[in-house]
């Protein structure tokens, strides 16, 4: 700082210096003219090197330090290095933000950055192939604006982006995308679209594989079955009628079992199809389930004690006929997995706005390891008493996909030795209030 206002000074007193020195051989007058003069050309130097620094400040970006001496040298010397390093910092963001570009632009999915209002601040060149959007003219405008199917509109308002949403039919060849969103930053989100055309290609493909195989096998089975039936009700001399008569039985019995495991399957390709929308009215649950009750005890033959509880008379507004499947799949489940004289309990409430069917028994329970995993194709806790009681495997998976189609969750609570409940929660949008 001493140096600073040593050097500030030092051109002053110097000035100072020349007049004191012309006072005595010419006068104070020609002195103090003399000094004024020099004092103004000092001044008009500073001025000078001033403009010099503000003209550049304006092209600081491109054009060089201008050059200067004294106090002005060391200012522009420290500018001048700043501005190197700057620049260097600059090159080396710029290099790293175009690394960045490339290695977004060879990722296999989309990405959009979007701020608080859903705006785009940027995408990739695959997310310019996904949405159609255009860089130049796209930036600041509204993804919602752009991609306009409902299903995505709705997805962005929601807010809820713990599962990614499949969006069909995005362009006009068929393109089938993934989108996930990601919260990062402030307010801002990260969009992922991912193409899973092919993907979905394969899954019709093998749904219609498990379709057609499903209706081909239903033709034999149906046939083997009435010949059985048959020949099991033929008068026979022979003497090994008992053991004949025993063989048909299990070919009865399988016989069914397998046209039992054609319909579900038939029923989950049904259900998978996502062309195929659920016809929905209001639905009479009570009713539906008065009727389910009936069938049970049907099933049960006396053996267990069902009981049904109905805390609300409301409906529902969802498909009849999916409805009274995932119901009955609970149901004939609590029957087949509860010993002889057993309870089970059928149930229809309110939970907090939301309507809920339950059903409740005293079998046999589920372990927690098995939980999970309950509502996969053909996952059986045990296998040999799921043969025996006709069970095909695929009941809880239907229940699951109905459930979903419903926009429900499947609520399972379970011990060993101490019974299950099995509870369908659906959406208090879905609730039809009783008359």
């Amino acid at each position: 700082m001493f140096e600073f206002w040593w050097r500030t000074w030092l051109p002053v007193g110097g000035l100072l210096l020349v007049a004191l020195l012309v006072w005595p051989l010419w006068g104070a007058l020609p002195a103090a003219v003399i000094f004024s003069l020099l004092l103004l050309a000092w001044m008009a130097y500073n001025v000078r090197q001033f403009i010099a620094l503000s003209q550049w400040l304006q092209v600081a970006e491109t054009a060089p330090v201008p050059e200067g001496r004294g106090l002005w040298e060391d200012l522009f010397s420290h500018l001048n290095q700043y501005v190197r390093a700057q620049r260097k910092r600059q090159q080396q963001m710029e290099e790293e933000l175009l690394h960045m570009q490339q290695a977004t632009s060879a990722l296999p999915e989309g990405v959009v950055i979007l701020d608080e209002a859903d705006r785009i601040e940027w995408c990739n060149p695959l997310a310019q192939q996904h949405f159609g959007l255009d860089p130049k003219h796209d930036i600041g405008q509204q993804i919602a604006y752009l991609a306009r199917q409902p299903e995505f509109v709705h997805y962005l308002a929601m807010r809820q982006f713990d599962e990614p949403l499949v969006l069909r039919g995005l362009r006009q060849d068929g393109l089938v995308l993934s989108i996930k969103l990601i919260r990062y930053g402030d307010n801002k989100r990260l969009m992922i679209s991912q193409d899973i055309t092919h993907l979905e290609r394969i899954e019709t493909m093998r749904r219609d594989f498990v379709a057609n195989v499903s209706h081909e096998l239903r033709t034999p089975l149906t046939v083997v079955s009435g010949f059985v039936e048959t020949l099991a009700d033929l008068p026979s001399l022979d003497q090994e009628r008992g053991m004949a008569q025993r063989a048909l039985g299990m070919m009865g019995e399988q016989t069914l079992r397998m046209t039992r495991l054609v319909d579900d399957l038939l029923t989950l390709s049904k259900l998978e199809n996502a062309h195929n929308q659920p016809q929905e009215d209001d639905v009479d649950v009570p009713a539906l389930l008065h009727a389910l009750l009936r069938e049970g005890e049907t099933l049960s033959n006396g053996k267990h004690k069902l009981r049904l509880d109905l805390q609300s008379r409301d409906g529902l507004h969802g498909s009849k006929d999916e409805l009274r499947s995932a119901f009955g799949n609970l149901v004939s489940n609590a029957i087949r997995y509860t010993p002889d004289g057993g309870n089970i309990t059928l149930c229809w409430q309110v939970r907090e706005g939301q309507p809920v069917f339950s059903v409740q028994d005293s079998g046999i329970g589920i372990a927690p390891q098995h939980i999970p995993r309950l509502t996969e194709r053909f996952y059986r806790v045990d296998r040999s008493r799921s043969r025996e009681t006709g069970g095909t495997g695929l009941g809880l998976a239907i229940v699951k996909h109905i459930a979903n189609r419903h926009q429900a969750q499947l609520e399972i609570v379970s011990e060993e030795g101490q019974g299950s409940t099995f509870s369908l929660v659906f959406p208090e949008q879905r609730r039809v209030a009783a008359k």
